[in-house]
């Protein structure tokens, strides 16, 4: 292997899950030391890699935020012709480690400091690593690693809130009259069925539609006690935020019915005159390849920090997001090798941009 990919594939092979990303922190740092970049791991957990002017001194600072943890489910870490499977390597070690590597051969403006980022408990609802790096920094311009495929550029995600709803009511004949929890669970599931039904008639794309499934379920009675549990995540259009709908789910639940929620995130996006947009676009374009601009459905750090930041903004990185927590995940190294000579332009121009002495076509 080529040093990028035995980069990508010792940070993919140290296990991450969400909550554990130790092991893979300190790959990330020992790669990042040997790259040139000032590293370490922060309080929290996330790995850092800092290069170029000193915190003090710098005048334009640009942030690559990847995260390091991944969802459950171990798939053995091989490569077979010219693929690398494991889990991780497309959401989000392979953006991680392109951007880390392409940061490395940047050559910097005076006045420019660039940091690489791989933030821990994204796919927590929490998102501790961003919501700590967010009150740290002030950047100039962002890029986040996700993958978006070479020629793909991202401009949004949607937003979310999880909800767990929980029926409990007195243990019932199956003959009586009396609905059971499961019944009542079901007939407040209906109704927001038919809210979100009725919000979707007008929006055609699916980035501007509420979107509502439930992802656990679970009942019990120990004869006296009747409870039944739905665990249920929704993924809003920037027109529906987390309260608006947190308002709507309580003004449908009957006496026997509580909720909880988790995870709420507003949903944000840019346009394509974002410089960090302008100068994706253009690099991707220097390849061969037509920039395509995406809208996402699911979430990502991005909806944490772009709204503090409010600096420039989009995701890119290498990998089919379709392959994102599958049995099957996997990367194609000619991709990943792609991605890193579009994010090095990038970040090249970028620079040049914001610092005053180039220009983004």
């Amino acid at each position: 292997m080529n040093p990028e990919a035995q980069l990508l594939f010792d940070l993919v092979s140290a296990q991450s899950f969400s909550g554990n990303e130790q092991p893979a922190a300190e790959v990330f740092v020992r790669h990042a030391d040997t790259l040139g970049f000032d590293a370490h791991i922060d309080e929290v957990g996330n790995a850092i890699a800092h290069r170029g002017a000193l915190a003090d001194d710098a005048e334009i600072h640009i942030v690559l935020l990847g995260h390091i943890d991944t969802v459950l489910g171990d798939i053995p870490v091989r490569i077979e012709e010219g693929i690398l499977h494991g889990r991780g390597s497309v959401d989000a070690k392979g953006p991680l480690a392109a951007m880390l590597v392409a940061s490395s051969r940047v050559e910097l403006p005076e006045g420019v400091r660039l940091t690489v980022a791989g933030a821990v408990g994204e796919e927590a609802a929490g998102s501790i690593g961003a919501r700590h790096l967010v009150e740290q920094w002030r950047p100039d311009a962002c890029i986040i690693g996700e993958p978006s495929s070479v020629e793909g550029v991202t401009l949004g995600y949607k937003g979310r809130l999880l909800t767990t709803v929980t029926a409990t009511c007195p243990n019932t004949h199956s003959a009586g009259k009396d609905p059971s929890a499961c019944d009542e669970l079901i007939a407040w599931w209906a109704g927001v069925l038919v809210q979100v039904k009725d919000f979707n008639i007008r929006p055609t794309r699916a980035f501007d539609q509420i979107q509502a499934s439930i992802e656990q379920m679970a009942s019990s009675c120990d004869g006296f006690t009747q409870q039944a549990i739905l665990k249920i995540g929704f993924r809003l259009p920037p027109a529906v935020n987390p309260d608006e709908l947190i308002a709507i789910l309580e003004s449908l639940a009957g006496e026997h019915i509580e909720l909880e929620f988790a995870g709420a995130e507003h949903a944000h996006a840019t346009d394509r005159n974002d410089p960090v947009v302008r100068a994706l676009s253009f690099a991707i374009r220097s390849q061969g390849l037509r920039p395509r601009p995406k809208l996402k459905t699911g979430t990502a750090d991005l909806n944490v920090v772009a709204p503090i930041w409010q600096c420039p903004i989009a995701a890119y990185g290498p990998g089919d997001s379709s392959l994102d927590h599958t049995p099957d995940e996997h990367l194609h190294l000619e991709e990943y090798q792609r991605s890193i000579q579009v994010l090095t332009l990038t970040i090249a121009s970028l620079a040049g941009e914001l610092i005053g002495v180039g220009t983004v076509i």
